[in-house]
């Protein structure tokens, strides 16, 4: 792959029913080269005390198939509507690993909302910020 290819992968498409908890989505980026390598794991719409299992459990694998050092674990939270405070803890125990394993977490697409709370909570300088792509 030459330094210009980008290849996507999605794993996992499902309307959920109702009553029916969203399991995290996940896709995979490998850019330009192979020194870098992203996932990226779209959040529940809710995340908080019945989703964080789930959510967490997906990003620990995420993690555990980048390479050290050199990785990156996009979380999408465009879809992301309400987090909670257990939500909260899901993404600063994924950032904790990330970081035990020298790696990048990346918050794309949270609303107004979230970035507020991250930054109320001093936790808006654990994660790298993204917009959503347009």
């Amino acid at each position: 792959m030459d330094g210009s290819q980008v290849s996507w992968l999605a794993l996992e498409s499902h309307t959920p029913q109702a009553g029916e908890l969203l399991e995290p989505t996940v896709e995979e980026l490998v850019t330009g080269s192979a020194r870098t390598t992203e996932r990226v794991l779209a959040a529940p719409e809710e995340l908080g005390l019945d989703s964080r299992t789930a959510f967490r459990r997906a990003a620990t694998e995420l993690l555990e198939q980048l390479p050290e050092g050199t990785g990156r674990l996009i979380i999408d939270l465009a879809g992301t509507r309400q987090i909670d405070s257990a939500g909260l803890g899901a993404l600063m125990l994924v950032q904790r690993k990330a970081a035990e394993r020298r790696l990048t977490v990346c918050l794309r697409g949270a609303n107004e909302e979230l970035r507020f709370l991250l930054v109320l909570t001093k936790l808006d300088d654990l994660f790298e910020l993204e917009s959503s792509p347009s």
